[in-house]
């Protein structure tokens, strides 16, 4: 038996070895004659192969499963500032809908393969071979306990659905940390599922882009480029471990709004014992952040839970009339980054518009009178017909931008009534940034029309 030059039953040695590969590629180990495997699953098993050793034909899993250790290779990309960010989702098997409605948790492929995973990250280049990619992070990841019990209960809604032959309504913004994402040709495919005759669309679980965006943090911040998170500093935490032990984390945060909901707001600052602020805008924020996060920190939408969920808590005003003045704004449209991808699924639109929103919801009680109460609080993911409503919106977007046509009159507009619309967000119109087409261009954002809104918050009782 061909002795290894590292020990493939003790993670320590694995994890030791395996930066050898970083600042290479793997070219710089290639054997002579070594036929380059294809697909987009190939770099992981070339790396087994080449920098490992596995004869991958001889054994299925070599994948360290003696050491109970999973390899996983994730792509990052740079950014026009020569930044290194996460390039997509942590793949992390195929869900077969018949097999998986038989298992549990701690049965289920996810859990088997990836408590313990070597993450190795690569500088992802176009129409570049992948045997001179460059390897540029060793990270062994152990899943949290935390992370954990919130996986669990992403797990157990994904299961639930399949179970009850509901497979094809899974939505990424169902779960916090775990998805169900969209695979296959431009995510179109579908399989047979179980318990139902509908087909559904071909899915893997995968660990979110936000997620590994905390990963790639923890490695960025810890100033080496190859480190474990035995030892992983703590974060503003939403909630505590014990209490996920019991309750699930949407029900633990939920529970915090139930004694507060019919208060104005000066009885919610009185009891909540914070100041308010005088712009009448942040105000609703703060106070629905003290609740939120028990005063405890700052911005409920930075503590460790939601942005590892990218999950974002947005505060709404509904008039006496029933009405919403005012529109939903997220991020300015990074230009740059639509004009270079050309994969909806893969866009910084779709993770926004997939990802969960707790709504806290602020009404008025007479007419005029700005005499807001707290009404009701709720999490809520994009339905899968607005989101195909969002990729039309998104392809305007990108042909625009490719076409260096960046102005109001080529972009969706609120008139139109298609649920989301484009319009300016910087200071003034000298507020301009990189165009990359050439030179500068005015900053504009993505947008919910009021209607829309209106809409997400009649359909919550």
């Amino acid at each position: 038996m061909e002795t290894k030059p590292y020990n493939p039953g003790d993670v320590a040695s694995i994890f030791e070895y395996s930066k050898g590969i970083l600042g290479h590629t793997l070219r710089d180990f290639v054997p002579v004659g070594y036929e380059a495997r294809k697909g987009k699953g190939g770099l992981g098993e070339m790396v087994e192969e080449i920098f490992f050793g596995y004869d991958k034909n001889s054994n299925p899993e070599a994948d360290f499963s003696i050491a109970g250790l999973e390899l996983k290779c994730t792509p990052l990309k740079n950014s026009k500032k020569q930044e290194l960010l996460i390039k997509e989702r942590l793949v992390c098997g195929m869900i077969d809908y018949i097999e998986e409605a038989g298992k549990d948790f701690e049965h289920s492929h996810f859990y088997e393969k990836c408590r313990l995973m070597l993450l190795l990250f690569y500088l992802h280049l176009a129409q570049t071979d992948k045997l001179d990619l460059e390897f540029i992070y060793s990270v062994l990841w152990q899943l949290p306990e935390k992370d954990l019990l919130i996986i669990k209960q992403d797990y157990e809604i994904i299961h639930n659905k399949i179970v009850n032959g509901l497979a094809h309504t899974l939505s990424e913004g169902d779960t916090m940390y775990l998805g169900a994402c969209r695979k296959g040709q431009k995510g179109e495919d579908t399989t047979k599922q179980y318990n139902s005759d509908i087909p559904a669309p071909t899915r893997a679980f995968c660990l979110k882009m936000a997620y590994m965006r905390t990963i790639l943090d923890f490695v960025q911040k810890s100033g080496t480029n190859a480190i474990c998170n035995y030892k992983l500093p703590k974060g503003e935490e939403a909630v505590s471990v014990d209490a996920l032990k019991s309750k699930t984390f949407d029900s633990i945060i939920i529970d915090r709004f139930r004694p507060y909901l019919g208060k104005d707001e000066q009885t919610l600052a009185r009891e909540l014992k914070i100041n308010l602020s005088a712009d009448s805008k942040s105000k609703f924020y703060q106070l629905a952040n003290a609740i939120a996060h028990e005063g405890k920190h700052s911005n409920i939408n930075k503590s460790e839970e939601f942005q590892k969920a990218g999950l974002m808590m947005k505060t709404v005003r509904v008039q006496a009339n029933g009405k919403i003045r005012e529109a939903m704004s997220f991020e300015n449209i990074n230009y740059q980054e639509v004009y270079d991808n050309d994969e909806w699924l893969e866009s910084r639109l779709y993770e926004i518009y997939s990802s969960r929103f707790l709504f806290v919801i602020f009404r008025e009680q007479t007419p005029d009178v700005r005499d807001y109460v707290l009404d009701k609080v709720f999490f809520w993911t994009m339905p899968q017909e607005d989101l195909a409503t969002a990729e039309d919106y998104w392809n305007n977007i990108r042909t625009c931008v490719v076409q260096n046509k960046i102005a109001p009159k080529y972009f969706w507009k609120a008139a139109d009534n298609r649920n989301f619309h484009v319009r300016p967000k910087g200071r003034d119109s000298r507020d301009l940034v990189e165009n990359p087409n050439g030179g500068k261009c005015r900053k504009y954002c993505y947008w919910f029309n009021n209607d829309y809104i209106s809409k997400i918050v009649n359909s919550h009782a």
